[in-house]
């Protein structure tokens, strides 16, 4: 599927992507370590009050981005959508540290 858009979504994937969305809502966050004390720069810090403002995918689609580092909170710098990954499961996807 053609990409045109910085970040990796033209209106095309996103189309098809909220596809796949559909039956995978939650009202609860999946993740255990993501509430944060205070809200910081550029909307980073997801605190408990955002959180309950979120909607929630059930973490079973596998993702491939491209990005230019990890910054010093664990976050992905300048990240880019590449495609969703349907050979690898999400339970088995683990962060990859380079050696």
């Amino acid at each position: 599927m053609w990409r045109d858009a910085a970040n990796g979504f033209t209106a095309a994937l996103r189309a098809e992507l909220f596809k796949r969305f559909r039956g995978l809502y939650s009202e609860y966050c999946p993740f255990a370590n993501l509430r944060e004390a205070k809200s910081g720069r550029w909307g980073v810090g997801l605190t408990a009050a955002k959180m309950q403002e979120r909607g929630w995918l059930k973490p079973e689609l596998v993702a491939q981005v491209e990005f230019a580092e990890w910054t010093l909170g664990q976050s992905f710098a300048h990240a880019k959508f590449v495609a969703l990954r349907d050979d690898k499961n999400a339970r088995n996807v683990s962060r990859e540290i380079d050696t």
